[in-house]
């Protein structure tokens, strides 16, 4: 008795993939193993990146922050120790908005921090 394989269902699979892979170059679009590859090497950098994306922005609102606070004088490590010395607990997240968008919060947030 011959084999029976559910093409159905492997049909769908492939499908599903290689819908998954449209807009890819070349045969990364319509060839099934160079797709599947593809695909699936996509699935680690996305991965990687979720936590990538985490370290970038950390890394731009340290930027942002020690940009407002050389505006007022002070260092990025010396307002981030006078925040703790005065017992401020405000995230970076926050702080870089506020040295973006509000620089008279931003400022006294500084004074604060100058005077612990």
């Amino acid at each position: 008795m011959p084999r029976s394989v559910n093409h159905v269902a492997s049909r769908a699979k492939r499908k599903n993939i290689l819908g998954l892979t449209r807009g890819y170059f070349g045969a990364r679009k319509n060839v099934w193993t160079v797709a599947k590859n593809t695909w699936e090497k996509g699935l680690t950098y996305a991965f990687r990146d979720r936590r990538n994306k985490k370290r970038s922005f950390r890394a731009l609102w340290i930027q942002r922050i020690n940009a407002g606070a050389r505006l007022e004088g002070l260092s990025y490590s010396q307002l981030m120790g006078g925040l703790h010395k005065a017992g401020i607990e405000i995230n970076r997240k926050v702080l870089a908005d506020l040295a973006m968008n509000h620089p008279e919060a931003f400022k006294s947030v500084c004074a604060k921090a100058k005077n612990a």
